[in-house]
C-alpha cells in the first residue's frame, strides 16, 4: 500500500525531529495500531530517542489504495496511548 504524507505533516514531524523514514517504518511495522478519532488510524512504535523511551504516534487515514499520513509526534507518556 503506498503511503502519502501531506506536507504540513512532514513539516510538523521534521519540526519534531521525526524523519520521513521513521513515520515510514512506524506506518509499514507498527508496534500497535490503535483507532483514533472518526475513521484515523494510530500507529505506534516504540522507539529509544536521546537514551528515553518514547512512543512515535502517527496518525493516518485509509483512502482506497494509499495510507495518507495526517500527523506524526514523540511522547514519552506511553502508559497513555498503549493498548494492552
Amino acid at each position: 500500500m503506498h503511503i502519502r504524507i501531506i506536507p504540513p505533516a512532514l513539516k510538523k514531524a521534521t519540526d519534531r525531529g521525526i524523519s520521513k523514514q521513521m513515520i515510514i517504518g512506524a506506518v509499514r511495522f507498527p508496534d500497535q495500531s490503535v483507532n483514533g478519532y472518526g475513521d484515523r488510524i494510530v500507529k505506534q512504535k516504540k522507539i529509544v530517542v536521546d537514551n528515553k523511551d518514547k512512543l512515535l504516534r502517527v496518525v493516518c487515514e485509509i483512502e482506497r489504495d494509499e495510507v495518507v499520513v495526517v500527523t506524526a509526534y514523540l511522547t514519552s507518556n506511553i502508559g497513555k496511548y498503549w493498548r494492552q
